[in-house]
This record gives structure tokens, sequence and C-alpha cells, in this order.
């Protein structure tokens, strides 16, 4: 599994943490930066891991900012991403299971990095419920918003 990173000068620290922590289990990371905790626009870190995500070269996003806010909106311009802002292993278990979203989002300022480190791999562990023989309802609402690109 690839995973791509991205954040701000307020998410530098976490990132740095849980990069390093995916590493040293095994996964394949590509780091889009910042790379130094220096004043930084996360819109264009945004752009570089959903674009990575959105063509099938990372399996998965995970962007840091202050509050994940600014992340999560400009991640979700890029067709095909669904970027999701969690702030506890719940949201990070529905936001994969209900609307199989392929971007984690962070807020830095706001998590302990025990309690991002648990969001996180809650968000890598938990596959999407878009089972047919239960109804298909998650498959159809992501499919619903994924239609809503093309407006």
């Amino acid at each position: 599994m690839k995973i791509a990173f991205g954040c701000d000068h307020a998410g530098f620290d976490m990132k740095e943490f849980l990069r390093d922590e995916l590493k040293s289990e095994g996964f394949s990371v590509e780091d889009f930066g910042t790379h130094y905790p220096t004043p930084a626009d996360y819109p264009d870190y945004a752009e570089k891991v959903a674009l990575s995500v959105a063509a099938g070269n990372a399996d998965f996003g995970v962007l840091i900012c202050g509050t994940g806010l600014g992340m999560s909106i400009s991640a979700n311009k890029i067709d095909g991403i669904r970027a999701a802002l969690c702030l506890t292993p719940e949201y990070a278990k529905l936001a994969r299971q209900h609307n199989n979203a392929n971007v984690l989002c962070l807020g830095g300022r706001f998590l302990e990095r025990k309690q991002a480190y648990k969001i996180l791999k809650t968000f890598l562990e938990t596959a999407f419920d878009g089972d047919i023989s239960k109804g298909a309802r998650h498959k159809r609402r992501v499919d619903k918003i994924m239609a809503l690109e093309k407006l």
C-alpha cells in the first residue's frame, strides 16, 4: 500500500511523525512536503497529494494543516477525491466504510500524536462497505457524490 503525504507548516511535525511511523511498519510512502516548518500554503500540497491519489499513483493520501479544514476543502476540488477531515478513529472508520474516502485530513494543532496515529491506522485498515448484497446504499451514495463533479 502506498500513502502520499502532504502538509503545510502547521502540520509539519505531525506529518513527519506519521510518515515515519508508517515507513517503520513497511508502508510505501511519498512525501510531497512541505519539508520545512516555515510558512507554506496548504493548497499547494493538497493539490500534489490529491492528484497523486486521483491518478492511482498512491492508494491513499494524508494531508495535515492546522485544522485540516483547508486541506479537505482544497483536496475535494480534484476529481476523484473524497477527502475527509477526521477527528476521531470513529470518524475515520465511517469515512472509509460509508464514503469510501481516499484522502485523510488531520488538524495538526488539534490532535495529539497518538490520537492522530490511531485515526490514521483506522482509516487505512477500514474497507469501504459497498457490498451489493447489503443493498449497496453506500455505493449508491458515493456514486451520487462523484456525479457532482460533472455538474
